[in-house]
């Protein structure tokens, strides 16, 4: 039998708030965390709304940390920082603690802001440090330097499903014997011109500008395309017997996790939601659970009209209509690498308070059938009873991701 791999610790730094607990509340409230961009940004695009972490990384890290790193390596510092705290900082082996961090495009921001520096000011003034900021492993290197780890530093790029694989690899290292405890989640901060051209040229996001927190609208009729955010979750992993010797308190059990690939086009899910379905029965699988076990679903829903109808037919399929369905999306925007570890910890939080957060803007259903099955939670979060649920994430190039927690 594998060995179980309990959370013992969380962090985050969201939208909604500058750790777990403000974005948790901000999630029960129902408030969004997507606001108009600057004004000063190209006037010709059609998205000017985005999703901004409302706490500068300045107030929580070193003057050096601030130069050398990227803030999407900045973002996962912060979290891990948090988390490593809450996971009561364990006495571990350095070669017996992993690091994965997954992202979706690492540091964009570095490439594209001294890219600017070159052109407009020459060689001289670029940063002695771009690489190392720029380069998709960064985010894992610091969290690695941050906490000590030796026995792996590993980044999982699976764009939209990045920080959900990053937590099923850390599982499957412990599950392997390969480490004891796993710093594991994901990270990005992509919210610049260029990527939102890049998006808004496909059609992408939302363009409801004049209405910021109600652009971003899950299974709803009126979505649009989802609104581009920026953010990090991270998770302290731990074998069960490890923790437990050691007194720490398990938050909750990531029983499996299952993945799967669509073989169907670069940017469009299958419509049918088959790569979908197929990755939550592993996860379910590997979890050794039933169907009717699941209680809730965090879904990735991101507001995009082919997106979300593909997801609700996964759902059912794989699962049912019976759990209680949640969008987390609604508030916070699209994080990309940095969704599936978020939304993780959102889940978590459900089973460990038995409240499943309400879907924000939901005001229309989509007329899609298999939207109108979900048992969707609306307007209020709605206290429910349940041991195991689901989060699930895709991403472009056809990636799916599902995890299954449950109560320690």
């Amino acid at each position: 039998m594998p060995a179980d791999v309990v959370i013992t610790g969380v962090g985050a730094t969201t939208p909604l708030g500058g750790d777990v607990v403000s974005s948790w509340a901000g999630l029960l409230a129902g408030r969004s965390g997507i606001v108009r961009i600057g004004a000063d940004w190209d006037p010709d695009l059609p998205a000017r709304i985005a999703a901004f972490c409302p706490v500068d990384p300045a107030e929580h890290l070193e003057r050096v940390a601030m130069r050398r790193l990227d803030r999407s390596q900045q973002l996962a510092l912060i979290a891990t920082r948090e988390a490593w705290a809450h996971a009561g900082r364990p006495a571990v082996d350095p070669v017996r603690l992993a690091v994965v961090v997954g992202t979706g495009v690492g540091g964009a921001k570095t490439l594209l802001e001294q890219d600017d520096i070159q052109e407009a000011e020459g060689f001289r003034k670029v940063s002695p440090h771009v690489v190392p900021m720029l380069m998709p492993n960064g985010p894992a290197a610091a969290v690695g330097l941050e906490v000590g780890a030796e026995a792996g530093v590993h980044t999982v790029v699976s764009a939209c499903a990045s920080g959900a694989e990053a937590l099923g690899l850390g599982m499957d290292l412990i599950r392997a014997g390969r480490a004891d405890v796993v710093v594991a989640g994901g990270t990005e901060s992509c919210i610049h011109p260029l990527p939102l051209a890049g998006f808004a040229k496909m059609r992408a996001l939302s363009t409801r500008n004049d209405e910021p927190a109600a652009a971003s609208r899950p299974f709803d009729k009126g979505r649009d395309g989802f609104v581009l955010g920026e953010g990090c979750g991270m998770l302290v992993l731990e074998r069960g017997d490890f923790a437990r010797a050691r007194g720490a308190e398990a938050l909750g059990v990531l029983a499996g996790a299952g993945v799967s690939a669509d073989n169907y086009d670069m940017v469009q899910p299958r419509p049918d939601g088959a790569g979908g379905a197929r990755a939550i029965t592993l996860a379910l699988r590997n979890a050794g659970l039933d169907k009717a076990d699941i209680g809730h679903v965090n879904a990735h829903a991101t507001s995009t009209p082919v997106g979300d109808k593909a997801e609700a037919a996964a759902i059912r399929s794989a699962i049912g209509d019976h759990p209680l369905v949640t969008a987390t999306k609604s508030m916070t925007g699209h994080l990309l690498g940095a969704a599936g570890a978020v939304e993780c910890i959102f889940t978590l939080w459900a089973l460990r308070e038995q409240l499943v957060p309400a879907v924000r803007n939901l005001d229309d259903p989509d007329d899609d059938e298999d939207v109108q099955a979900l048992n969707l939670v609306r307007y209020e979060p709605r206290p429910a009873r349940f041991s195991a649920a689901v989060t699930d994430s895709f991403g472009f190039g056809g990636h799916n991701v599902a995890l299954v927690l449950t109560r320690s």
